[in-house]
């Protein structure tokens, strides 16, 4: 995809990526908060001043059960706030491990030399990277970090599984930046890895704590 494809895509209206999302990879989506400009700076719909991820979070306590994977209601949805953010629910069609950036990368660069199986890998502005992976990846895990000798908190390992959610690309968060995609959903990385593609090199990355980093 070239810079001026990211661009117009970027610009879309939060319900065209939730439908792409939706009748594309068949995810389901949810509306989250949005962005207000108040007096000069950007405040999450939420209301909060200390908001932790402005316009990125679930606006409703029903959340979960809103989440839909029809393009029908996804309309709907977002004809009642056109500004929504699009969330995206785990532990159903996948799960995600979260980890740091510089961690992610390093693991990223050496999974793709060594031809592993990858699904799409997200990146947030605050420095965290979101690996997709097959549901029941987040149960897995911890009994796979404990056979390399680590926990979980230990290396800043997050699992996001059922009643749980991560932000879609390009949602905005904050004054911040955008969440992007590093390896973007396609036809190439429909077959998501399971937790023994990934937990390893990933604990393996966040234990060395290296400052990598690749080309986007």
């Amino acid at each position: 995809m070239t810079k001026l494809d990211e661009t117009t895509e970027a610009a879309a209206a939060p319900v065209e990526h939730a439908l792409r999302y939706v009748t594309e990879q068949h995810w389901d989506v949810s509306p989250g908060t949005w962005l207000e400009p108040t007096g000069g700076a950007l405040r999450c719909s939420c209301g909060s001043t200390a908001c932790a991820t402005p316009g990125a979070h679930p606006a409703r306590p029903r959340w979960a059960e809103e989440a839909t994977g029809s393009a029908h209601t996804v309309r709907a949805l977002w004809s009642e706030q056109p500004g929504a953010s699009v969330l995206l629910p785990t532990g159903r069609t996948f799960d995600v491990l979260d980890v740091p950036e510089s961690a992610g990368f390093l693991a990223l660069a050496r999974m793709e030399r060594l031809g592993a199986t990858l699904g799409p890998v997200a990146a947030t502005p605050s420095g965290r990277l979101f690996f997709f992976a097959l549901p029941g990846t987040a149960r897995k895990a911890p009994p796979l970090l404990r056979r390399t000798g680590r926990t979980a908190d230990a290396l800043d390992l997050t699992a996001h599984a059922e009643d749980d959610w991560v932000p879609a690309p390009p949602t905005r968060v904050g004054h911040r930046g955008a969440v992007q995609w590093v390896r973007r959903p396609s036809t190439d990385n429909r077959w998501l890895p399971d937790a023994d593609d990934l937990v390893a090199p990933l604990a393996y990355a966040c234990g060395r704590g290296a400052p990598y980093r690749v080309g986007a």
